[in-house]
């Protein structure tokens, strides 16, 4: 579906962005891709390293926060992937008023400039912090998959479809526990520090995200929240596979830290289809009906949720290891 056709990334010189452009370009044939983000330097690498593409890819220099600047990048433009924002939970909760700038207005913008350019399907990246948020980060983030969902009441029957994929940290991105320990290992650290030996967290790559953001751009009619099936481990493996034998020393849990990742809470269950290989939280609104369904799918059962301390797949210390080398290129 991407063949002959126009994407536009914000905040597409991250993690993410660079592994959806691996992707696309192994996979399919686009017309022009376009990486919008704010930081030229990055682009420039980023330019470089595919250089051999450059009649397909483009690098626009903007804010999301800029709605003309957005509406300029998307003359043209097909599906609109947004993954610009900001996610540091610190900074967030100490610099409130950017956080919003960005993670919200800058949603409403990116709405607005779709709308405008009449896209066909935009995808956002959402969090499991939006879900039952207990920090800024995951405040502003609750609000931005509102906009989108609620976004389809705008576009009328034929306009732009808006949906939402959401997943925990991506295992071995910037920001998460892995290159935390990996930096402690590197500079001959023999402790990993364990905030609470009861915390588990949800193991996703970076492909299976891509994937799971193709798959709703090929299917969303629509308002859809779009969850992979993915196994849990516990941090305290974690660190064992990462470093056999080390100590753990237990130093608390941080503001804003939850003990587990939770992609659907018992409130959203009534709402919420079982796929093979995924969920989807569907909208209740008005305007979203029985037929807008996607095929394929079991309503879960009341009271059902989503949860890495409650999950029904474990990963072991040595299933911990194997994927530290596939998906990461971790070597012990």
């Amino acid at each position: 579906m991407l063949n002959d056709k126009t994407i536009l990334i914000t905040g597409g010189t991250g993690s993410f962005g660079h592994h959806f452009v691996d992707y696309v370009l192994e996979n399919y044939k686009p017309k022009k891709i376009i990486i919008y983000s704010r930081d030229e330097y990055k682009q420039f690498l980023m330019d470089n390293e595919y250089k051999e593409f450059r009649s397909i890819l483009r690098f626009f220099i903007g804010d999301v926060r800029d709605e003309a600047r957005l509406k300029m990048a998307m003359n043209g433009v097909d599906y609109v992937i947004h993954a610009a924002a900001l996610k540091q939970v610190p900074a967030c909760e100490y610099n409130p008023n950017e956080a919003i700038k960005t993670n919200v207005n800058g949603a409403m913008n990116v709405i607005t400039a779709s709308l405008d350019a009449k896209v066909k399907k935009v995808v956002a990246l959402s969090t499991d912090k939006a879900v039952n948020p207990i920090n800024l980060y995951g405040g502003t983030k609750l609000v931005s998959d509102k906009l989108f969902t609620a976004a389809n009441a705008y576009s009328g029957a034929d306009g732009t479809r808006f949906s939402v994929v959401r997943y925990g940290n991506v295992a071995g991105s910037r920001g998460s526990v892995i290159p935390f320990f990996q930096k402690i290992i590197d500079n001959g650290g023999k402790e990993l520090p364990i905030t609470d030996y009861r915390m588990t967290r949800f193991w996703i790559s970076l492909e299976e995200g891509v994937k799971l953001v193709i798959k709703a751009l090929e299917e969303s009619r629509g308002g859809e929240t779009f969850i992979s099936k993915i196994p849990s481990f516990r941090i305290t493996d974690l660190a064992q596979a990462m470093l056999p034998g080390c100590e753990m020393p237990e130093v608390g849990i941080r503001e804003g830290e939850k003990l587990h990742e939770i992609m659907v809470t018992r409130e959203d269950s009534l709402h919420t289809y079982e796929y093979d290989k995924h969920y989807i939280v569907y909208p209740h609104y008005n305007w979203w009906g029985e037929n807008d369904l996607i095929p394929g799918g079991k309503l879960v059962e009341p009271e059902f949720e989503y949860s890495s301390g409650t999950n029904t797949q474990w990963l072991s210390v040595e299933d911990i290891q194997k994927l530290l080398k596939t998906d990461i290129n971790y070597h012990n």
